[in-house]
Protein backbone atom coordinates (compact mmCIF):
# COMPACT_ATOMS: atom_id res chain seq x y z
CA UNK A 1 0.00 0.00 0.00
CA UNK A 2 1.63 3.11 -0.85
CA UNK A 3 2.40 5.62 2.37
CA UNK A 4 -0.10 8.73 3.86
CA UNK A 5 2.20 11.41 2.62
CA UNK A 6 1.56 14.90 5.00
CA UNK A 7 2.53 17.57 2.27
CA UNK A 8 4.12 20.16 4.94
CA UNK A 9 6.13 20.01 7.66
CA UNK A 10 4.85 22.84 10.14
CA UNK A 11 3.09 22.24 13.32
CA UNK A 12 0.37 20.69 12.10
CA UNK A 13 1.70 18.46 9.59
CA UNK A 14 4.47 17.18 12.27
CA UNK A 15 1.35 15.94 14.70
CA UNK A 16 -0.72 14.92 11.93
CA UNK A 17 2.52 12.76 10.58
CA UNK A 18 2.96 11.36 14.11
CA UNK A 19 -1.04 10.38 14.60
CA UNK A 20 -1.35 9.09 11.03
CA UNK A 21 1.62 6.75 12.10
CA UNK A 22 0.35 5.84 15.51
CA UNK A 23 -2.57 4.51 13.96
CA UNK A 24 -0.94 2.82 11.84
CA UNK A 25 0.19 4.07 8.74
CA UNK A 26 3.42 4.95 6.55
CA UNK A 27 4.00 8.00 6.52
CA UNK A 28 6.05 10.38 4.62
CA UNK A 29 6.50 14.19 5.05
CA UNK A 30 7.11 16.58 2.21
CA UNK A 31 8.78 19.92 2.95
CA UNK A 32 9.68 22.48 0.63
CA UNK A 33 12.43 23.65 3.18
CA UNK A 34 16.10 22.55 4.00
CA UNK A 35 13.96 21.22 7.11
CA UNK A 36 11.37 20.52 9.05
CA UNK A 37 9.57 22.92 11.56
CA UNK A 38 11.11 26.29 10.72
CA UNK A 39 8.18 28.32 11.62
CA UNK A 40 7.23 26.63 14.55
CA UNK A 41 11.18 27.72 16.43
CA UNK A 42 10.08 31.18 15.28
CA UNK A 43 6.80 30.59 17.59
CA UNK A 44 6.14 33.03 20.93
CA UNK A 45 9.57 34.57 20.11
CA UNK A 46 11.36 31.38 19.96
CA UNK A 47 9.88 30.32 23.54
CA UNK A 48 6.92 28.41 21.89
CA UNK A 49 3.36 29.19 22.70
CA UNK A 50 1.96 26.16 23.07
CA UNK A 51 -1.83 26.79 23.59
CA UNK A 52 -4.03 28.64 25.91
CA UNK A 53 -6.07 27.83 28.85
CA UNK A 54 -9.05 29.38 26.87
CA UNK A 55 -9.30 27.55 24.71
CA UNK A 56 -13.00 28.13 22.52
CA UNK A 57 -14.75 29.58 19.03
CA UNK A 58 -14.51 32.91 20.01
CA UNK A 59 -10.93 33.48 20.17
CA UNK A 60 -11.14 32.16 16.11
CA UNK A 61 -12.13 33.86 12.97
CA UNK A 62 -12.88 32.85 9.36
CA UNK A 63 -16.13 32.69 7.51
CA UNK A 64 -17.43 29.69 10.19
CA UNK A 65 -15.29 29.85 13.47
CA UNK A 66 -17.62 27.25 14.86
CA UNK A 67 -16.25 24.96 11.98
CA UNK A 68 -12.86 24.31 15.48
CA UNK A 69 -15.78 23.01 17.56
CA UNK A 70 -15.83 19.76 16.15
CA UNK A 71 -12.02 19.52 15.67
CA UNK A 72 -11.56 20.44 19.29
CA UNK A 73 -13.92 18.10 20.19
CA UNK A 74 -11.89 15.27 19.64
CA UNK A 75 -8.71 16.21 19.94
CA UNK A 76 -8.91 19.75 22.32
CA UNK A 77 -6.52 21.23 25.24
CA UNK A 78 -6.50 18.12 27.37
CA UNK A 79 -5.60 15.94 24.74
CA UNK A 80 -3.32 18.09 23.35
CA UNK A 81 -1.60 18.53 26.77
CA UNK A 82 -1.37 14.42 27.06
CA UNK A 83 -0.04 14.33 23.51
CA UNK A 84 3.16 16.57 24.71
CA UNK A 85 3.05 15.18 28.22
CA UNK A 86 3.80 11.61 26.74
CA UNK A 87 6.69 13.27 24.45
CA UNK A 88 8.08 14.82 27.36
CA UNK A 89 6.96 18.50 27.28
CA UNK A 90 5.65 20.29 30.63
CA UNK A 91 3.29 22.94 30.19
CA UNK A 92 3.37 25.86 32.51
CA UNK A 93 0.40 28.48 32.59
CA UNK A 94 1.66 32.51 32.32
CA UNK A 95 -0.68 35.30 32.16
CA UNK A 96 -3.56 35.47 30.03
CA UNK A 97 -3.62 31.83 30.41
CA UNK A 98 -0.95 31.19 27.83
CA UNK A 99 0.79 27.87 28.00
CA UNK A 100 4.61 27.24 27.08
CA UNK A 101 7.12 24.35 27.65
CA UNK A 102 9.28 24.12 30.77
CA UNK A 103 12.05 24.62 29.04
CA UNK A 104 10.70 27.73 27.61
CA UNK A 105 12.25 26.73 23.90
CA UNK A 106 10.57 26.04 20.98
CA UNK A 107 13.71 23.90 19.89
CA UNK A 108 12.95 21.60 22.48
CA UNK A 109 9.46 21.11 20.85
CA UNK A 110 10.47 20.81 17.77
CA UNK A 111 13.14 17.88 18.44
CA UNK A 112 10.47 15.89 20.85
CA UNK A 113 7.76 15.89 18.04
CA UNK A 114 11.05 14.84 15.49
CA UNK A 115 11.87 12.11 17.89
CA UNK A 116 8.76 10.57 18.16
CA UNK A 117 8.10 10.30 14.16
CA UNK A 118 11.76 8.73 13.74
CA UNK A 119 10.19 6.47 16.58
CA UNK A 120 7.15 5.93 14.34
CA UNK A 121 9.59 5.47 11.01
CA UNK A 122 8.05 8.80 9.34
CA UNK A 123 10.04 9.48 6.77
CA UNK A 124 11.37 13.24 6.19
CA UNK A 125 11.99 14.47 2.19
CA UNK A 126 12.79 18.26 2.18
CA UNK A 127 13.70 20.42 -0.38
CA UNK A 128 10.59 19.33 -2.17
CA UNK A 129 8.00 21.21 -3.56
CA UNK A 130 4.82 20.13 -4.77
CA UNK A 131 2.51 21.25 -7.08
CA UNK A 132 -0.37 19.58 -7.66
CA UNK A 133 -2.08 16.48 -5.89
CA UNK A 134 -3.91 14.18 -8.64
CA UNK A 135 -5.83 11.68 -8.62
CA UNK A 136 -4.87 8.01 -10.72
CA UNK A 137 -5.90 4.66 -10.43
CA UNK A 138 -8.12 4.85 -7.19
CA UNK A 139 -4.69 6.32 -5.67
CA UNK A 140 -3.53 9.78 -5.22
CA UNK A 141 -0.13 11.08 -6.12
CA UNK A 142 1.78 14.17 -5.26
CA UNK A 143 3.10 16.44 -8.45
CA UNK A 144 6.66 18.22 -7.44
CA UNK A 145 8.39 20.87 -9.48
CA UNK A 146 10.88 19.20 -9.98
CA UNK A 147 9.26 16.72 -12.19
CA UNK A 148 9.57 14.11 -9.36
CA UNK A 149 6.20 11.90 -8.72
CA UNK A 150 4.71 10.31 -4.80
CA UNK A 151 2.65 7.92 -4.80
CA UNK A 152 0.21 8.36 -1.72
CA UNK A 153 -3.16 6.08 -0.51
CA UNK A 154 -4.19 9.23 1.37
CA UNK A 155 -2.68 12.96 1.24
CA UNK A 156 -3.23 15.70 4.66
CA UNK A 157 -2.60 19.39 3.05
CA UNK A 158 -0.78 21.26 5.93
CA UNK A 159 1.11 23.62 3.54
CA UNK A 160 0.31 26.65 5.94
CA UNK A 161 -0.75 29.80 4.44
CA UNK A 162 1.43 32.77 3.13
CA UNK A 163 2.33 34.58 6.84
CA UNK A 164 6.57 34.44 7.31
CA UNK A 165 7.56 33.15 3.77
CA UNK A 166 11.04 33.50 4.94
CA UNK A 167 10.08 30.02 6.89
CA UNK A 168 8.16 28.08 4.49
CA UNK A 169 4.31 29.35 3.98
CA UNK A 170 4.18 30.84 0.48
CA UNK A 171 0.52 30.10 -0.39
CA UNK A 172 1.73 26.96 -2.10
CA UNK A 173 -1.11 25.01 -0.13
CA UNK A 174 -3.85 27.63 -1.62
CA UNK A 175 -2.28 26.54 -5.34
CA UNK A 176 -2.71 23.01 -4.59
CA UNK A 177 -6.27 23.29 -3.51
CA UNK A 178 -7.63 25.52 -5.97
CA UNK A 179 -6.32 22.95 -8.84
CA UNK A 180 -8.48 20.55 -6.75
CA UNK A 181 -11.46 22.98 -7.46
CA UNK A 182 -11.85 24.46 -3.94
CA UNK A 183 -12.88 27.91 -3.11
CA UNK A 184 -10.30 30.07 -1.42
CA UNK A 185 -11.48 32.83 1.01
CA UNK A 186 -8.89 35.57 0.33
CA UNK A 187 -6.27 35.38 2.19
CA UNK A 188 -4.73 38.26 4.15
CA UNK A 189 -1.79 38.98 6.79
CA UNK A 190 -3.43 38.69 10.22
CA UNK A 191 -1.43 39.35 13.86
CA UNK A 192 0.89 41.86 12.05
CA UNK A 193 1.73 45.87 13.06
CA UNK A 194 -0.54 48.09 11.73
CA UNK A 195 0.63 51.02 9.41
CA UNK A 196 -0.58 54.75 10.28
CA UNK A 197 -1.18 57.98 8.04
CA UNK A 198 0.26 60.58 10.04
CA UNK A 199 2.88 62.78 9.96
CA UNK A 200 4.53 62.66 13.27
CA UNK A 201 5.69 59.27 13.33
CA UNK A 202 9.36 59.52 13.25
CA UNK A 203 8.62 62.08 16.13
CA UNK A 204 7.44 59.99 18.45
CA UNK A 205 8.60 56.68 17.46
CA UNK A 206 10.00 54.18 20.05
CA UNK A 207 7.95 55.39 22.15
CA UNK A 208 5.69 53.00 24.52
CA UNK A 209 2.48 53.36 26.78
CA UNK A 210 -0.04 51.40 28.76
CA UNK A 211 -3.40 52.13 26.80
CA UNK A 212 -6.61 51.13 25.00
CA UNK A 213 -6.61 51.04 21.14
CA UNK A 214 -10.07 50.39 19.42
CA UNK A 215 -10.27 49.65 15.55
CA UNK A 216 -12.84 51.55 13.71
CA UNK A 217 -13.88 50.36 10.36
CA UNK A 218 -16.24 52.64 7.94
CA UNK A 219 -16.58 54.58 11.05
CA UNK A 220 -17.94 51.68 13.51
CA UNK A 221 -15.95 50.17 16.13
CA UNK A 222 -14.51 46.77 15.36
CA UNK A 223 -12.48 45.54 18.20
CA UNK A 224 -10.58 47.12 21.15
CA UNK A 225 -7.50 45.80 23.37
CA UNK A 226 -6.05 47.23 25.98
CA UNK A 227 -2.20 46.59 26.62
CA UNK A 228 1.15 48.02 25.81
CA UNK A 229 1.13 49.74 22.86
CA UNK A 230 4.66 50.73 21.06
CA UNK A 231 5.10 53.25 18.37
CA UNK A 232 6.95 52.75 14.89
CA UNK A 233 8.41 55.30 12.09
CA UNK A 234 5.60 53.36 10.05
CA UNK A 235 3.12 53.12 12.64
CA UNK A 236 2.33 51.05 15.20
CA UNK A 237 2.94 47.73 17.56
CA UNK A 238 2.17 45.68 20.25
CA UNK A 239 -0.10 42.59 21.41
CA UNK A 240 -2.77 44.67 21.52
CA UNK A 241 -1.69 45.97 18.03
CA UNK A 242 -1.72 42.26 17.33
CA UNK A 243 -5.29 41.27 17.93
CA UNK A 244 -6.56 44.50 16.21
CA UNK A 245 -4.72 43.59 12.67
CA UNK A 246 -7.10 41.43 11.76
CA UNK A 247 -10.19 43.85 11.29
CA UNK A 248 -7.23 46.67 9.63
CA UNK A 249 -5.93 44.21 7.49
CA UNK A 250 -9.43 42.81 5.76
CA UNK A 251 -10.67 46.63 5.87
CA UNK A 252 -7.36 47.56 3.86
CA UNK A 253 -7.80 44.33 1.37
CA UNK A 254 -11.85 45.62 0.83
CA UNK A 255 -10.98 48.83 0.80
CA UNK A 256 -12.58 50.12 3.70
CA UNK A 257 -11.66 53.48 5.40
CA UNK A 258 -10.43 52.37 9.06
CA UNK A 259 -8.60 54.38 12.17
CA UNK A 260 -7.47 53.60 15.55
CA UNK A 261 -8.93 55.17 18.44
CA UNK A 262 -6.39 55.57 21.78
CA UNK A 263 -7.34 56.07 24.89
CA UNK A 264 -4.58 57.00 27.20
CA UNK A 265 -5.85 56.90 30.80
CA UNK A 266 -9.44 53.93 30.15
CA UNK A 267 -9.19 53.99 34.00
CA UNK A 268 -10.17 57.97 33.61
CA UNK A 269 -13.41 60.05 32.67
CA UNK A 270 -13.15 63.10 30.18
CA UNK A 271 -14.63 64.88 32.94
CA UNK A 272 -11.75 63.67 35.95
CA UNK A 273 -9.21 64.40 33.25
CA UNK A 274 -9.83 68.12 32.68
CA UNK A 275 -10.33 68.51 36.25
CA UNK A 276 -6.60 67.20 37.11
CA UNK A 277 -5.41 69.73 34.20
CA UNK A 278 -7.36 72.41 35.97
CA UNK A 279 -5.44 71.62 39.30
CA UNK A 280 -2.30 71.95 37.73
CA UNK A 281 -3.25 74.85 35.83
CA UNK A 282 -3.70 75.96 39.45
CA UNK A 283 -0.74 74.40 41.25
CA UNK A 284 1.59 76.58 38.80
CA UNK A 285 -0.37 78.52 36.48
CA UNK A 286 3.34 80.26 34.99
CA UNK A 287 4.63 77.18 33.75
CA UNK A 288 4.33 76.43 29.94
CA UNK A 289 1.54 74.14 28.88
CA UNK A 290 3.57 71.72 27.46
CA UNK A 291 6.09 71.30 30.21
CA UNK A 292 2.56 71.30 32.42
CA UNK A 293 2.49 67.70 31.16
CA UNK A 294 5.54 66.51 32.29
CA UNK A 295 5.37 63.78 34.45
CA UNK A 296 1.87 62.88 33.41
CA UNK A 297 2.38 62.03 30.16
CA UNK A 298 5.17 60.40 28.08
CA UNK A 299 7.56 63.76 26.99
CA UNK A 300 7.76 62.71 23.31
CA UNK A 301 3.96 62.55 22.90
CA UNK A 302 2.92 66.02 24.72
CA UNK A 303 3.80 68.24 21.69
CA UNK A 304 1.80 65.61 18.94
CA UNK A 305 -1.09 65.64 21.72
CA UNK A 306 -0.95 69.25 22.13
CA UNK A 307 -0.95 70.01 18.36
CA UNK A 308 -3.76 67.02 17.71
CA UNK A 309 -5.22 69.31 20.00
CA UNK A 310 -4.93 72.60 18.08
CA UNK A 311 -3.67 74.22 21.29
CA UNK A 312 -1.49 77.29 19.52
CA UNK A 313 1.58 78.06 21.52
CA UNK A 314 2.46 75.38 23.98
CA UNK A 315 5.04 77.32 25.33
CA UNK A 316 2.34 80.42 26.84
CA UNK A 317 1.67 79.54 30.28
CA UNK A 318 -0.98 77.02 31.19
CA UNK A 319 -2.91 79.21 33.23
CA UNK A 320 -3.82 80.85 29.88
CA UNK A 321 -5.60 77.67 28.54
CA UNK A 322 -9.47 78.40 28.59
CA UNK A 323 -12.03 75.59 29.26
CA UNK A 324 -12.13 74.88 25.63
CA UNK A 325 -8.92 73.90 25.16
CA UNK A 326 -8.69 71.90 28.04
CA UNK A 327 -11.86 70.08 26.82
CA UNK A 328 -10.14 69.12 23.62
CA UNK A 329 -7.31 68.15 25.46
CA UNK A 330 -9.08 65.85 27.58
CA UNK A 331 -10.74 64.54 24.53
CA UNK A 332 -7.58 63.93 23.04
CA UNK A 333 -6.34 61.76 25.67
CA UNK A 334 -9.77 59.83 25.58
CA UNK A 335 -10.08 59.37 22.00
CA UNK A 336 -6.70 60.39 20.05
CA UNK A 337 -7.97 59.09 16.36
CA UNK A 338 -5.08 58.21 13.62
CA UNK A 339 -5.80 56.97 10.32
CA UNK A 340 -4.83 53.42 8.96
CA UNK A 341 -2.71 52.94 6.20
CA UNK A 342 -3.06 49.01 5.73
CA UNK A 343 -0.64 46.82 7.98
CA UNK A 344 3.01 45.07 7.43
CA UNK A 345 3.57 42.59 4.63
CA UNK A 346 3.13 39.14 4.55
CA UNK A 347 6.95 39.02 5.87
CA UNK A 348 6.02 40.52 9.35
CA UNK A 349 2.57 38.47 9.52
CA UNK A 350 2.31 35.81 12.56
CA UNK A 351 -0.98 33.80 10.47
CA UNK A 352 -2.50 33.92 7.70
CA UNK A 353 -6.10 34.55 7.60
CA UNK A 354 -8.37 33.48 4.83
CA UNK A 355 -7.62 30.39 2.73
CA UNK A 356 -9.65 26.80 1.64
CA UNK A 357 -13.57 27.87 2.22
CA UNK A 358 -14.18 25.06 5.54
CA UNK A 359 -17.41 24.38 4.22
CA UNK A 360 -16.15 22.34 1.79
CA UNK A 361 -14.45 20.40 3.74
CA UNK A 362 -15.54 17.42 6.26
CA UNK A 363 -16.24 18.81 9.92
CA UNK A 364 -15.28 15.29 11.59
CA UNK A 365 -12.45 13.82 9.46
CA UNK A 366 -11.16 17.41 7.92
CA UNK A 367 -11.07 15.34 4.21
CA UNK A 368 -12.08 16.98 1.13
CA UNK A 369 -15.31 17.21 -0.54
CA UNK A 370 -14.05 18.12 -3.44
CA UNK A 371 -11.33 15.65 -3.65
CA UNK A 372 -11.99 12.39 -1.39
CA UNK A 373 -8.68 11.05 0.31
CA UNK A 374 -7.00 14.07 0.46
CA UNK A 375 -7.64 16.21 4.36
CA UNK A 376 -6.54 19.56 5.04
CA UNK A 377 -5.19 20.76 8.37
CA UNK A 378 -3.84 23.84 9.84
CA UNK A 379 -2.94 27.74 8.38
CA UNK A 380 -4.07 26.50 5.27
CA UNK A 381 -7.70 26.80 5.77
CA UNK A 382 -9.58 29.38 6.58
CA UNK A 383 -9.42 29.36 10.55
CA UNK A 384 -7.06 32.02 12.51
CA UNK A 385 -6.86 32.44 15.73
CA UNK A 386 -6.44 35.18 18.19
CA UNK A 387 -2.44 36.10 19.55
CA UNK A 388 -1.88 34.06 23.08
CA UNK A 389 -1.39 30.28 21.37
CA UNK A 390 -4.77 29.84 20.03
CA UNK A 391 -2.86 29.11 16.51
CA UNK A 392 -0.66 26.86 17.95
CA UNK A 393 -3.81 24.59 18.93
CA UNK A 394 -5.20 24.86 16.02
CA UNK A 395 -2.49 23.41 13.85
CA UNK A 396 -2.49 20.70 16.99
CA UNK A 397 -6.04 19.97 16.88
CA UNK A 398 -6.05 19.87 13.21
CA UNK A 399 -3.14 17.97 12.55
CA UNK A 400 -4.11 15.29 15.04
CA UNK A 401 -7.98 15.15 13.79
CA UNK A 402 -6.43 15.15 9.99
CA UNK A 403 -3.71 12.42 10.52
CA UNK A 404 -6.18 10.30 12.32
CA UNK A 405 -8.39 10.12 9.94
CA UNK A 406 -6.33 9.70 6.83
CA UNK A 407 -5.28 6.28 8.59
CA UNK A 408 -8.28 5.15 9.64
CA UNK A 409 -9.83 5.52 6.45
CA UNK A 410 -7.48 3.70 5.26
CA UNK A 411 -8.40 0.55 7.52
CA UNK A 412 -5.48 0.52 9.35
CA UNK A 413 -5.12 -0.74 13.07
CA UNK A 414 -4.25 1.64 15.58
CA UNK A 415 -0.98 1.05 17.59
CA UNK A 416 -0.11 1.59 21.38
CA UNK A 417 -0.14 5.50 22.10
Amino acid sequence: MNPIIVIGGGASGLVAAIMAARHGGRVVVLERMQRVGRKLLATGNGRCNLSNRRIDASHYHGVDPSFVDGVFGQFGLDATLAFFDGLGVIAEAEDGGKLFPASRQASSVLDVLRYEMAQRGVVEVCDTIVHTVERRRGGLRCVCGDGRIFEASRVVVCAGGKSSPNLGSNGGGFKIAQAMGHTLVDPFPALVQVRLDAPYLEQIAGVSLQAEAAAWVSDRPARTECGELLFTKYGISGTPILQLSRVLSEAAMRGRVSHLRIDLFPAWSREALMALIDQRKSNDPGKPIAFSFVGFIHKRLIPVLLQTANIREPQRPCGTLDATETERIASIMKAWTIPCAGTQSWMFSQVTAGGVDVREVDPVTLESKRMPGVHFAGEVLDIDGDSGGYNLQWAWSSGAVAGMHAARLLGLRAESQ
